[in-house]
Protein backbone atom coordinates (compact mmCIF):
# COMPACT_ATOMS: atom_id res chain seq x y z
CA UNK A 1 0.00 0.00 0.00
CA UNK A 2 2.80 2.45 0.93
CA UNK A 3 4.43 1.87 -2.46
CA UNK A 4 1.13 2.63 -4.24
CA UNK A 5 0.58 5.78 -2.13
CA UNK A 6 4.04 7.07 -3.06
CA UNK A 7 3.50 6.32 -6.75
CA UNK A 8 0.12 8.09 -6.70
CA UNK A 9 1.54 11.16 -4.90
CA UNK A 10 4.42 11.43 -7.41
CA UNK A 11 2.00 11.18 -10.34
CA UNK A 12 -0.30 13.86 -8.86
CA UNK A 13 2.71 16.15 -8.45
CA UNK A 14 3.89 15.55 -12.04
CA UNK A 15 0.41 16.28 -13.44
CA UNK A 16 -0.23 19.33 -11.18
CA UNK A 17 -3.30 17.71 -9.59
CA UNK A 18 -3.88 19.14 -6.11
CA UNK A 19 -6.17 17.45 -3.62
CA UNK A 20 -7.18 18.94 -0.23
CA UNK A 21 -4.49 18.65 2.46
CA UNK A 22 -7.02 17.29 4.96
CA UNK A 23 -8.18 14.56 2.56
CA UNK A 24 -6.65 11.11 3.03
CA UNK A 25 -6.02 9.41 -0.33
CA UNK A 26 -6.26 6.04 1.43
CA UNK A 27 -10.05 6.55 1.22
CA UNK A 28 -9.69 5.92 -2.54
CA UNK A 29 -6.84 3.38 -2.45
CA UNK A 30 -8.46 1.07 0.10
CA UNK A 31 -10.68 -0.39 -2.67
CA UNK A 32 -7.56 -1.36 -4.67
CA UNK A 33 -5.55 -2.88 -1.82
CA UNK A 34 -6.36 -6.50 -2.61
CA UNK A 35 -6.15 -6.36 -6.43
CA UNK A 36 -3.33 -6.22 -8.95
CA UNK A 37 -2.89 -2.53 -9.92
CA UNK A 38 -2.25 -2.58 -13.67
CA UNK A 39 -1.58 0.59 -15.69
CA UNK A 40 -5.30 0.88 -16.55
CA UNK A 41 -6.33 0.48 -12.90
CA UNK A 42 -3.72 3.06 -11.86
CA UNK A 43 -5.09 5.57 -14.40
CA UNK A 44 -8.57 4.91 -12.97
CA UNK A 45 -7.25 5.88 -9.49
CA UNK A 46 -5.69 9.09 -10.88
CA UNK A 47 -8.96 9.92 -12.69
CA UNK A 48 -10.87 9.63 -9.39
CA UNK A 49 -8.38 11.93 -7.65
CA UNK A 50 -8.55 14.41 -10.53
CA UNK A 51 -12.34 14.36 -10.12
CA UNK A 52 -11.85 15.23 -6.42
CA UNK A 53 -9.50 18.07 -7.43
CA UNK A 54 -12.10 19.57 -9.82
CA UNK A 55 -14.92 19.26 -7.25
CA UNK A 56 -12.70 20.81 -4.57
CA UNK A 57 -11.95 23.84 -6.81
CA UNK A 58 -15.68 24.22 -7.51
CA UNK A 59 -16.57 24.06 -3.80
CA UNK A 60 -13.91 26.69 -3.00
CA UNK A 61 -15.88 29.15 -5.17
CA UNK A 62 -18.84 28.58 -2.81
CA UNK A 63 -16.64 28.81 0.34
CA UNK A 64 -17.25 25.13 1.10
CA UNK A 65 -14.84 22.52 2.44
CA UNK A 66 -14.50 19.35 0.37
CA UNK A 67 -13.98 16.99 3.32
CA UNK A 68 -17.10 18.31 5.10
CA UNK A 69 -19.06 18.03 1.85
CA UNK A 70 -17.94 14.41 1.23
CA UNK A 71 -18.78 13.51 4.86
CA UNK A 72 -22.31 14.92 4.37
CA UNK A 73 -22.70 12.70 1.30
CA UNK A 74 -21.38 9.69 3.23
CA UNK A 75 -23.86 10.30 6.07
CA UNK A 76 -26.66 10.26 3.49
CA UNK A 77 -25.23 7.05 1.94
CA UNK A 78 -24.46 8.85 -1.37
CA UNK A 79 -21.43 8.16 -3.60
CA UNK A 80 -19.27 11.10 -4.74
CA UNK A 81 -20.47 11.81 -8.27
CA UNK A 82 -18.57 12.78 -11.39
CA UNK A 83 -17.58 16.49 -11.49
CA UNK A 84 -19.89 16.97 -14.53
CA UNK A 85 -23.03 16.37 -12.41
CA UNK A 86 -21.80 18.39 -9.40
CA UNK A 87 -20.88 21.35 -11.63
CA UNK A 88 -24.31 21.37 -13.33
CA UNK A 89 -26.11 21.24 -9.97
CA UNK A 90 -24.09 24.13 -8.50
CA UNK A 91 -24.45 26.21 -11.70
CA UNK A 92 -28.15 26.66 -10.87
CA UNK A 93 -27.23 28.95 -7.96
CA UNK A 94 -26.30 32.57 -8.69
CA UNK A 95 -24.73 33.19 -5.29
CA UNK A 96 -21.29 32.29 -3.91
CA UNK A 97 -22.71 31.58 -0.46
CA UNK A 98 -25.22 28.74 -0.19
CA UNK A 99 -27.83 28.78 2.57
CA UNK A 100 -28.79 25.65 4.57
CA UNK A 101 -31.83 25.32 2.33
CA UNK A 102 -29.67 25.55 -0.83
CA UNK A 103 -27.28 22.91 0.53
CA UNK A 104 -30.19 20.56 1.27
CA UNK A 105 -31.40 21.08 -2.32
CA UNK A 106 -27.90 20.22 -3.64
CA UNK A 107 -27.76 17.03 -1.54
CA UNK A 108 -31.27 16.03 -2.72
CA UNK A 109 -30.32 16.50 -6.39
CA UNK A 110 -27.07 14.54 -5.95
CA UNK A 111 -29.05 11.81 -4.16
CA UNK A 112 -31.47 11.44 -7.12
CA UNK A 113 -28.63 11.21 -9.67
CA UNK A 114 -26.87 8.66 -7.42
CA UNK A 115 -30.11 6.61 -7.30
CA UNK A 116 -30.39 6.68 -11.13
CA UNK A 117 -26.72 5.65 -11.53
CA UNK A 118 -27.24 2.74 -9.11
CA UNK A 119 -30.27 1.51 -11.11
CA UNK A 120 -28.22 1.70 -14.33
CA UNK A 121 -25.28 -0.10 -12.68
CA UNK A 122 -27.52 -2.93 -11.44
CA UNK A 123 -28.94 -3.38 -14.94
CA UNK A 124 -25.50 -3.14 -16.59
CA UNK A 125 -26.60 -0.14 -18.69
CA UNK A 126 -24.38 2.78 -19.71
CA UNK A 127 -26.09 6.01 -20.78
CA UNK A 128 -24.59 9.40 -21.75
CA UNK A 129 -24.42 11.82 -18.81
CA UNK A 130 -27.15 13.99 -20.32
CA UNK A 131 -29.55 11.02 -20.27
CA UNK A 132 -28.76 10.38 -16.60
CA UNK A 133 -29.64 14.01 -15.78
CA UNK A 134 -32.86 13.75 -17.81
CA UNK A 135 -33.85 10.59 -15.91
CA UNK A 136 -33.10 12.30 -12.57
CA UNK A 137 -35.20 15.36 -13.58
CA UNK A 138 -38.09 13.11 -14.70
CA UNK A 139 -37.90 11.17 -11.41
CA UNK A 140 -38.18 14.40 -9.37
CA UNK A 141 -40.62 16.28 -11.61
CA UNK A 142 -43.08 13.37 -12.02
CA UNK A 143 -42.61 12.19 -8.43
CA UNK A 144 -41.91 8.61 -9.68
CA UNK A 145 -41.69 5.54 -7.49
CA UNK A 146 -38.62 3.27 -7.67
CA UNK A 147 -40.59 0.74 -9.76
CA UNK A 148 -41.65 3.45 -12.21
CA UNK A 149 -38.02 4.62 -12.50
CA UNK A 150 -37.09 1.00 -13.25
CA UNK A 151 -39.65 0.81 -16.07
CA UNK A 152 -38.58 4.22 -17.44
CA UNK A 153 -34.94 3.08 -17.61
CA UNK A 154 -35.96 -0.09 -19.51
CA UNK A 155 -38.06 1.90 -22.01
CA UNK A 156 -35.26 4.42 -22.51
CA UNK A 157 -32.79 1.57 -23.08
CA UNK A 158 -35.07 0.11 -25.80
CA UNK A 159 -35.41 3.51 -27.52
CA UNK A 160 -31.66 4.17 -27.13
CA UNK A 161 -30.73 0.83 -28.74
CA UNK A 162 -33.20 1.46 -31.56
CA UNK A 163 -31.55 4.84 -32.23
CA UNK A 164 -28.15 3.19 -32.78
CA UNK A 165 -27.00 2.78 -36.37
CA UNK A 166 -27.02 -0.81 -37.57
CA UNK A 167 -23.66 -2.35 -38.52
CA UNK A 168 -23.22 -2.07 -42.29
CA UNK A 169 -25.52 0.96 -42.63
CA UNK A 170 -24.61 3.43 -45.40
CA UNK A 171 -24.16 6.33 -42.98
CA UNK A 172 -22.31 8.54 -45.49
CA UNK A 173 -25.05 8.30 -48.12
CA UNK A 174 -27.80 8.88 -45.55
CA UNK A 175 -25.94 11.90 -44.12
CA UNK A 176 -25.42 13.35 -47.63
CA UNK A 177 -29.14 12.96 -48.41
CA UNK A 178 -30.19 14.32 -45.01
CA UNK A 179 -28.14 17.50 -45.38
CA UNK A 180 -28.60 17.83 -49.16
CA UNK A 181 -32.39 17.47 -49.36
CA UNK A 182 -33.19 20.37 -46.95
CA UNK A 183 -30.70 22.41 -48.99
CA UNK A 184 -33.18 22.29 -51.91
CA UNK A 185 -35.76 24.09 -49.72
CA UNK A 186 -33.43 26.87 -48.56
CA UNK A 187 -33.58 30.40 -49.87
CA UNK A 188 -30.82 31.35 -52.27
CA UNK A 189 -30.06 34.82 -50.93
CA UNK A 190 -30.72 35.83 -47.35
CA UNK A 191 -28.91 38.67 -45.63
CA UNK A 192 -29.76 39.69 -42.09
CA UNK A 193 -28.62 39.05 -38.57
CA UNK A 194 -30.98 37.64 -35.96
CA UNK A 195 -31.96 40.59 -33.78
CA UNK A 196 -29.35 42.98 -35.18
CA UNK A 197 -30.73 44.75 -38.23
CA UNK A 198 -27.56 46.85 -38.73
CA UNK A 199 -25.41 43.81 -39.57
CA UNK A 200 -25.69 41.73 -42.74
CA UNK A 201 -24.75 38.07 -42.54
CA UNK A 202 -24.90 35.42 -45.26
CA UNK A 203 -27.57 32.83 -44.46
CA UNK A 204 -29.43 30.09 -46.30
CA UNK A 205 -27.90 28.00 -49.07
CA UNK A 206 -24.91 30.32 -49.78
CA UNK A 207 -23.85 29.99 -46.12
CA UNK A 208 -24.23 26.18 -46.16
CA UNK A 209 -22.06 26.06 -49.32
CA UNK A 210 -19.45 28.28 -47.59
CA UNK A 211 -19.33 25.83 -44.66
CA UNK A 212 -18.90 22.61 -46.66
CA UNK A 213 -16.46 24.33 -49.04
CA UNK A 214 -14.37 25.34 -45.97
CA UNK A 215 -13.73 28.76 -47.53
CA UNK A 216 -10.90 30.85 -46.10
CA UNK A 217 -12.46 34.18 -47.06
CA UNK A 218 -16.15 34.10 -46.24
CA UNK A 219 -18.57 36.74 -47.55
CA UNK A 220 -19.62 38.27 -44.22
CA UNK A 221 -17.34 37.41 -41.28
CA UNK A 222 -18.81 38.39 -37.89
CA UNK A 223 -18.00 37.91 -34.22
CA UNK A 224 -20.08 37.68 -31.05
CA UNK A 225 -17.98 38.99 -28.16
CA UNK A 226 -18.97 38.07 -24.60
CA UNK A 227 -17.47 39.29 -21.33
CA UNK A 228 -16.27 37.76 -18.08
CA UNK A 229 -18.64 37.77 -15.12
CA UNK A 230 -17.31 40.94 -13.48
CA UNK A 231 -17.46 42.93 -16.76
CA UNK A 232 -20.61 41.69 -18.53
CA UNK A 233 -22.88 44.27 -16.81
CA UNK A 234 -20.34 47.14 -16.86
CA UNK A 235 -21.67 49.49 -19.58
CA UNK A 236 -18.73 51.90 -19.45
CA UNK A 237 -16.16 49.08 -19.82
CA UNK A 238 -18.07 47.49 -22.73
CA UNK A 239 -18.49 50.79 -24.61
CA UNK A 240 -14.82 51.71 -24.12
CA UNK A 241 -13.73 48.30 -25.42
CA UNK A 242 -16.19 48.50 -28.34
CA UNK A 243 -14.57 51.78 -29.42
CA UNK A 244 -11.11 50.18 -29.14
CA UNK A 245 -12.24 47.24 -31.28
CA UNK A 246 -14.41 49.07 -33.85
CA UNK A 247 -12.87 51.03 -36.70
CA UNK A 248 -12.77 54.82 -36.12
CA UNK A 249 -11.38 57.31 -38.64
CA UNK A 250 -10.69 61.05 -38.48
CA UNK A 251 -13.98 61.54 -40.35
CA UNK A 252 -15.89 60.14 -37.33
CA UNK A 253 -14.55 62.79 -34.93
CA UNK A 254 -14.65 65.92 -37.10
CA UNK A 255 -16.49 69.13 -36.21
CA UNK A 256 -15.57 70.87 -39.45
CA UNK A 257 -13.56 70.03 -42.58
CA UNK A 258 -12.48 72.44 -45.37
CA UNK A 259 -10.37 72.45 -48.50
CA UNK A 260 -8.79 75.89 -48.62
CA UNK A 261 -7.94 76.39 -52.32
CA UNK A 262 -6.54 79.89 -51.74
CA UNK A 263 -3.88 78.62 -49.33
CA UNK A 264 -3.85 75.11 -50.89
CA UNK A 265 -4.31 73.37 -47.55
CA UNK A 266 -6.63 70.94 -45.75
CA UNK A 267 -8.23 72.34 -42.58
CA UNK A 268 -9.76 69.83 -40.14
CA UNK A 269 -11.37 70.75 -36.81
CA UNK A 270 -11.67 67.94 -34.25
CA UNK A 271 -14.77 67.62 -32.06
CA UNK A 272 -14.07 67.13 -28.34
CA UNK A 273 -17.64 65.83 -27.87
CA UNK A 274 -17.25 63.11 -30.53
CA UNK A 275 -13.81 62.14 -29.16
CA UNK A 276 -15.31 61.72 -25.66
CA UNK A 277 -18.30 59.76 -27.00
CA UNK A 278 -15.92 57.30 -28.61
CA UNK A 279 -13.80 57.10 -25.44
CA UNK A 280 -10.69 58.17 -27.39
CA UNK A 281 -7.70 60.24 -26.21
CA UNK A 282 -7.02 63.45 -28.15
CA UNK A 283 -3.23 63.29 -27.56
CA UNK A 284 -3.10 59.78 -29.12
CA UNK A 285 -5.05 61.02 -32.18
CA UNK A 286 -2.69 63.98 -32.68
CA UNK A 287 0.35 61.68 -32.35
CA UNK A 288 -1.16 59.38 -34.98
CA UNK A 289 -1.75 62.32 -37.37
CA UNK A 290 1.82 63.61 -36.86
CA UNK A 291 3.28 60.13 -37.44
CA UNK A 292 1.24 59.42 -40.61
CA UNK A 293 1.73 62.88 -42.17
CA UNK A 294 5.37 63.37 -41.13
CA UNK A 295 6.40 64.53 -44.61
CA UNK A 296 3.56 67.09 -44.83
CA UNK A 297 4.50 68.54 -41.36
CA UNK A 298 0.96 69.30 -40.09
CA UNK A 299 0.31 72.51 -38.08
CA UNK A 300 -1.71 71.77 -34.95
CA UNK A 301 -3.40 74.62 -33.11
CA UNK A 302 -5.73 73.25 -30.40
CA UNK A 303 -8.43 71.35 -32.28
CA UNK A 304 -7.52 72.85 -35.68
CA UNK A 305 -5.22 70.77 -37.85
CA UNK A 306 -3.76 72.26 -41.05
CA UNK A 307 -1.99 70.03 -43.56
CA UNK A 308 -0.47 71.15 -46.87
CA UNK A 309 0.35 68.71 -49.67
CA UNK A 310 4.01 68.20 -50.60
CA UNK A 311 5.19 70.40 -53.45
CA UNK A 312 6.29 68.24 -56.38
CA UNK A 313 7.11 71.17 -58.69
CA UNK A 314 4.23 70.44 -61.11
CA UNK A 315 1.42 73.01 -60.71
CA UNK A 316 -0.96 71.02 -62.97
CA UNK A 317 -1.60 68.41 -60.23
CA UNK A 318 -1.87 70.75 -57.22
CA UNK A 319 -5.69 70.56 -56.89
CA UNK A 320 -5.70 66.82 -57.51
CA UNK A 321 -3.00 66.33 -54.84
CA UNK A 322 -4.97 68.48 -52.39
CA UNK A 323 -8.10 66.39 -52.89
CA UNK A 324 -6.15 63.12 -52.53
CA UNK A 325 -4.63 64.47 -49.31
CA UNK A 326 -8.13 65.40 -48.04
CA UNK A 327 -9.34 61.82 -48.65
CA UNK A 328 -6.26 60.44 -46.92
CA UNK A 329 -6.86 62.68 -43.88
CA UNK A 330 -10.56 61.74 -43.61
CA UNK A 331 -9.85 57.98 -43.96
CA UNK A 332 -6.96 57.86 -41.48
CA UNK A 333 -7.78 55.07 -38.98
CA UNK A 334 -7.21 56.25 -35.41
CA UNK A 335 -8.44 53.21 -33.51
CA UNK A 336 -9.73 49.68 -34.04
CA UNK A 337 -8.61 46.11 -34.53
CA UNK A 338 -7.36 45.00 -37.95
CA UNK A 339 -10.05 43.35 -40.16
CA UNK A 340 -12.91 44.64 -37.96
CA UNK A 341 -15.21 47.40 -39.17
CA UNK A 342 -18.50 48.34 -37.56
CA UNK A 343 -19.40 47.19 -34.03
CA UNK A 344 -22.89 46.91 -32.54
CA UNK A 345 -23.42 46.84 -28.77
CA UNK A 346 -26.55 45.09 -27.47
CA UNK A 347 -27.93 44.24 -24.07
CA UNK A 348 -30.42 41.45 -23.42
CA UNK A 349 -29.47 39.72 -20.19
CA UNK A 350 -25.89 41.03 -20.47
CA UNK A 351 -23.81 43.28 -22.71
CA UNK A 352 -22.65 41.66 -25.98
CA UNK A 353 -20.68 43.14 -28.89
CA UNK A 354 -21.42 42.03 -32.48
CA UNK A 355 -18.80 42.95 -35.07
CA UNK A 356 -18.62 43.26 -38.83
CA UNK A 357 -15.37 41.48 -39.69
CA UNK A 358 -13.41 39.00 -37.59
CA UNK A 359 -10.05 38.79 -35.82
CA UNK A 360 -10.42 36.13 -33.11
CA UNK A 361 -6.76 35.99 -32.08
CA UNK A 362 -6.47 39.71 -31.33
CA UNK A 363 -9.90 39.98 -29.68
CA UNK A 364 -9.09 37.15 -27.24
CA UNK A 365 -5.97 39.04 -26.14
CA UNK A 366 -8.08 41.85 -24.59
CA UNK A 367 -8.69 41.77 -20.82
CA UNK A 368 -12.25 41.04 -19.69
CA UNK A 369 -13.20 38.98 -22.77
CA UNK A 370 -14.87 35.62 -22.05
CA UNK A 371 -12.71 33.33 -24.21
CA UNK A 372 -15.09 30.37 -23.74
CA UNK A 373 -18.15 32.02 -25.28
CA UNK A 374 -16.66 34.58 -27.69
CA UNK A 375 -16.86 33.16 -31.20
CA UNK A 376 -16.63 33.92 -34.90
CA UNK A 377 -18.43 32.47 -37.92
CA UNK A 378 -15.09 31.96 -39.70
CA UNK A 379 -14.30 28.24 -39.32
CA UNK A 380 -10.76 28.59 -40.72
CA UNK A 381 -9.96 31.29 -38.16
CA UNK A 382 -11.19 29.06 -35.32
CA UNK A 383 -8.97 26.28 -36.69
CA UNK A 384 -5.91 28.60 -36.70
CA UNK A 385 -6.51 30.03 -33.21
CA UNK A 386 -8.20 27.24 -31.23
CA UNK A 387 -7.32 24.06 -33.13
CA UNK A 388 -8.99 21.30 -35.11
CA UNK A 389 -11.44 20.09 -32.42
CA UNK A 390 -12.83 23.61 -32.03
CA UNK A 391 -13.10 23.88 -35.84
CA UNK A 392 -15.06 20.60 -35.92
CA UNK A 393 -17.49 21.91 -33.29
CA UNK A 394 -17.78 25.19 -35.19
CA UNK A 395 -18.76 23.34 -38.42
CA UNK A 396 -21.50 21.50 -36.46
CA UNK A 397 -22.78 24.71 -34.81
CA UNK A 398 -22.72 26.81 -37.98
CA UNK A 399 -24.40 24.16 -40.18
CA UNK A 400 -27.02 23.48 -37.50
CA UNK A 401 -27.77 27.19 -37.02
CA UNK A 402 -27.97 27.79 -40.79
CA UNK A 403 -30.51 24.99 -41.24
CA UNK A 404 -32.59 25.88 -38.17
CA UNK A 405 -32.72 29.57 -39.27
CA UNK A 406 -34.72 28.32 -42.26
CA UNK A 407 -36.98 26.17 -40.07
CA UNK A 408 -35.31 22.92 -41.20
CA UNK A 409 -34.52 20.13 -38.74
CA UNK A 410 -31.67 17.73 -39.50
CA UNK A 411 -30.49 15.15 -36.97
CA UNK A 412 -27.23 16.50 -35.56
CA UNK A 413 -25.51 13.11 -36.15
CA UNK A 414 -25.59 13.66 -39.91
CA UNK A 415 -23.96 17.06 -39.50
CA UNK A 416 -21.44 15.58 -37.04
CA UNK A 417 -20.44 12.98 -39.64
CA UNK A 418 -19.87 15.72 -42.23
CA UNK A 419 -17.75 17.65 -39.67
CA UNK A 420 -15.80 14.49 -38.76
CA UNK A 421 -14.97 13.78 -42.41
CA UNK A 422 -13.91 17.40 -43.01
CA UNK A 423 -11.55 17.42 -39.99
CA UNK A 424 -10.40 13.77 -39.79
CA UNK A 425 -6.90 14.46 -41.13
CA UNK A 426 -6.02 17.24 -38.68
CA UNK A 427 -6.96 20.16 -40.92
CA UNK A 428 -10.25 21.47 -42.27
CA UNK A 429 -10.80 20.15 -45.80
CA UNK A 430 -13.63 21.01 -48.16
CA UNK A 431 -16.01 18.44 -49.55
CA UNK A 432 -15.29 18.66 -53.26
CA UNK A 433 -12.67 18.08 -55.94
CA UNK A 434 -10.06 20.12 -54.00
CA UNK A 435 -10.74 18.31 -50.72
CA UNK A 436 -12.29 15.04 -49.60
CA UNK A 437 -13.72 13.82 -52.94
CA UNK A 438 -10.57 14.68 -54.88
CA UNK A 439 -8.30 12.81 -52.44
CA UNK A 440 -10.04 9.42 -52.24
CA UNK A 441 -7.69 6.47 -52.53
CA UNK A 442 -9.86 4.83 -55.22
CA UNK A 443 -9.17 5.95 -58.81
CA UNK A 444 -12.70 5.07 -59.99
CA UNK A 445 -14.30 6.96 -57.08
CA UNK A 446 -12.28 10.10 -57.94
CA UNK A 447 -13.08 9.73 -61.63
CA UNK A 448 -16.80 9.27 -60.92
CA UNK A 449 -16.97 12.58 -59.04
CA UNK A 450 -15.42 15.18 -61.39
CA UNK A 451 -12.68 15.53 -64.06
CA UNK A 452 -12.99 11.87 -65.13
CA UNK A 453 -10.41 11.96 -67.92
CA UNK A 454 -7.78 13.74 -65.84
CA UNK A 455 -7.99 11.23 -62.97
CA UNK A 456 -7.89 8.16 -65.26
CA UNK A 457 -4.96 9.56 -67.25
CA UNK A 458 -2.93 10.44 -64.12
CA UNK A 459 -3.67 7.02 -62.58
CA UNK A 460 -2.51 5.30 -65.81
CA UNK A 461 0.74 7.30 -65.87
CA UNK A 462 1.47 6.47 -62.22
CA UNK A 463 0.32 2.85 -62.49
CA UNK A 464 -2.19 3.16 -59.63
CA UNK A 465 -4.11 0.07 -58.43
CA UNK A 466 -7.75 0.24 -57.29
CA UNK A 467 -8.51 -2.29 -54.53
CA UNK A 468 -12.29 -1.84 -54.99
CA UNK A 469 -12.92 -1.48 -51.26
CA UNK A 470 -15.46 1.35 -51.50
CA UNK A 471 -19.05 1.65 -52.73
CA UNK A 472 -18.78 3.79 -55.88
CA UNK A 473 -16.10 1.69 -57.53
CA UNK A 474 -18.05 -1.55 -56.92
CA UNK A 475 -21.22 -0.04 -58.41
CA UNK A 476 -19.23 1.04 -61.49
CA UNK A 477 -17.94 -2.49 -62.19
CA UNK A 478 -21.20 -4.22 -61.18
CA UNK A 479 -20.09 -6.02 -58.03
CA UNK A 480 -22.05 -6.24 -54.75
CA UNK A 481 -21.16 -3.25 -52.58
CA UNK A 482 -19.43 -3.75 -49.20
CA UNK A 483 -22.45 -2.48 -47.22
CA UNK A 484 -25.45 -4.09 -45.54
CA UNK A 485 -25.69 -7.73 -46.66
CA UNK A 486 -22.74 -7.14 -48.99
CA UNK A 487 -20.46 -6.50 -46.01
CA UNK A 488 -20.80 -10.14 -44.85
CA UNK A 489 -18.64 -12.87 -46.31
CA UNK A 490 -19.63 -16.54 -46.06
CA UNK A 491 -17.08 -19.33 -45.96
CA UNK A 492 -18.15 -22.88 -46.65
CA UNK A 493 -16.70 -25.72 -44.63
CA UNK A 494 -14.71 -28.15 -46.72
CA UNK A 495 -16.78 -31.23 -47.51
CA UNK A 496 -14.56 -34.16 -46.71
Amino acid sequence: MDELIEKVQNTLEERNICIPENYDIKNILVDYDSIDVTDDVFEEIIAKLKNINLICNLLNQFNMDFVEFSQTLEENDIELLDYYYIKNIFSKFNTNQLSEEDLDSVIDQISVIDKVLNVLFDKGIEFPKGYVEDLANAYTRRDLTDDELDKLVDKLKTAYDRAHVEAGEAVGTVAAQSVGEPGTQMTMRTFHYAGVTELNVTLGLPRLIEIVDARKDIATPTMDIYFEEDKRYDEEFVKTLANKIGKSTINDILDDFNLNYAEMQVEATLSDKKIDERRLVKEDIIQKIEADFKKEKPEINGNLIIIKPKQDGDDRHRIRNLRLLADKVRDLQISGVKKIGKVIIRKDEEWVIHTEGSNLKEILSFDGIDARRTTTNSIREIEDVLGIEAARQSIINEANNTLSEQGLTVDVRHIMLVADIMTSEGEVKSIGRHGISGEKSSVLARAAFEETGKHLLNASIRGEVDDLTGIIENIIIGQPIPLGTGSIGVKMAKNE
